[in-house]
């Protein structure tokens, strides 16, 4: 196996308890992933490699008395830098927190340590987590594995490129916008937005209560569908249904290209089309569906964004001691100060009315499918451009809705560029969502 290099998460914790591999040597084998990769697409903004080493030969030790620490023993991972961890430098993007350490875990944190993981390095994020690109002042830009003039997306695109690269077995990003789901469809891994609510928001830098908390959820990102499986039940704070006891016959699946957002490329289109005919040749019944007023979703989200006027943004950088801003933060903040609401409760009625009218006409079906994005991954510095920005409504929508939504790789594009499709479902049935996206993974490549 090579030290688990490009396994799955799932396969390398089998390989592990069956003492075909040691926990060493799969940290091992991907830290020099890591230091072979980083160079040119500087996903890893810190190496925890001698811990990391420590805790893989404690782990050894577990294995060979016959106790098992939890269902990840020995995978190794990386941590977007958004989340805090024990002990390790958690900067969140800004320069004011370029030492800062936590003293305790943020609760992914603690519930992955529970289960065995092991931590190999933080992952780089934008300043505060809003762009959906990845680069700070701290640790520069973040390249695409395939393409250094791309950008793997964000906030969570270091995770996407270590992932892509082969330097984790999986990763834990946030997802305020659509930043796993866009990072993981440029870079063709595999993306998890929990239900609002599903994972603990303890220990992320973005405060509760801010505006932008609002829309935000956590989870999973890995290389396939299987993992996504195996990490939700570890993150949850309650029980999940389990994917493997949905039958894909009989399910009813609405789908929509654009709908009323962004039309995609003719690729991505056909895409989307080709998800659908897997779903349906396994039995799924499957429509196109109209979400009435489905297009207010991009102006919605801003003004839930800005409704303050970016004050909470402002006070986490204050209270970090930050003293310059990224440019991805400036501009951020400027779009809050053009956006400030002047009724914060209008903007909140309206977000309580527009859940109602989607959770309405969703309802007809046990699965949405659509695309994540309307095109594949960018060149560096397109992200808000204006024929750009609204077309991360495809993934906005599903923050609204708090529903649970999937990014899953199905093919790539003429030019090798992945494409994912997205997949939701109602809240708390992520097990509709992966049974669904196990169905279509990789089925147009």
């Amino acid at each position: 196996m090579s030290g688990g290099i490009f396994e799955s998460a799932t396969a390398i914790a089998r390989a592990i308890r069956d003492r075909e591999l040691s926990v060493v040597e799969v940290v091992e084998a991907h830290r020099r992933r890591i230091e072979a990769v980083n160079p040119a697409i500087n996903a890893v903004c810190l190496l925890t490699a001698d811990a990391a080493l420590d805790a893989a030969r404690r782990a050894d030790a577990a294995i060979a008395r016959g106790e098992l620490l939890g269902p990840l023993h020995g995978v190794p991972m990386t941590l977007k830098d958004n989340l805090n961890v024990a002990g390790v430098v958690t900067t969140g993007g800004t320069q004011g927190r370029r030492n800062f350490v936590p003293r305790e875990d943020s609760s992914v944190m603690r519930r992955l340590r529970d289960a065995g993981a092991i931590l190999l390095g933080r992952t780089t994020t934008p300043e505060l987590t809003m762009a959906y690109e990845t680069a700070n002042l701290l640790h520069g830009r973040v390249n695409h594995p395939l393409d250094a003039n791309l950008t793997p997306g964000g906030s969570s695109g270091g995770a996407a490129a270590i992932l892509a690269a082969g330097g984790a077995a999986f990763d834990i990003g946030s997802d305020t916008g659509g930043s796993i789901r866009v990072p993981s469809h440029f870079c063709g891994t595999a993306g998890l937005k929990a239900t609002d609510g599903r994972i603990s928001k303890a220990g992320h830098i973005v405060p509760p209560g801010a505006p932008a908390d609002l829309t935000t959820q956590l989870g999973p990102m890995a290389r396939t569908v299987e993992d996504l499986v195996l990490l939700l039940p570890v993150l949850s704070e309650s029980e999940v249904p389990d994917p493997g006891k949905v039958s894909i016959g009989g399910l009813r699946v609405g789908f929509f290209t654009s709908g009323g957002l962004a039309a995609p490329t003719s690729e991505i289109g056909e895409v989307v089309n080709a998800a659908c005919r897997a779903l349906a040749s396994a039995g799924a019944c499957v429509e196109p569906v109209l979400l009435p007023g489905v297009e207010e979703t991009f102006d919605l989200t801003l003004a839930m964004w800005t409704a303050d006027g970016g004050e909470a943004f402002r006070e986490v950088l204050a209270a970090s001691g930050t003293t310059e801003i990224s440019p991805f933060m400036e501009i951020v903040l400027g779009v809050c100060e053009r956006g400030k609401a002047t009724d914060v409760e209008a903007v909140l009625a309206r977000w309580r009315a527009f859940r109602r009218r989607m959770g309405e006409a969703a309802r007809a079906f046990d699965v949405l499918v659509s695309p994540v994005c309307p095109f594949p991954a960018l060149r560096h510095g397109r992200s808000f451009d204006d024929d750009c920005f609204p077309g991360f409504a495809h993934t906005m929508l599903h923050n609204l809705t708090g529903w649970p939504a999937l990014s899953v790789p199905v093919a790539k594009t003429a030019a090798g560029l992945p494409i994912g499709v997205q997949v939701a479902a109602a809240p708390w049935r992520e097990d509709l969502v992966l049974a669904a996206g196990a169905c279509v993974e990789g089925c147009a490549l």
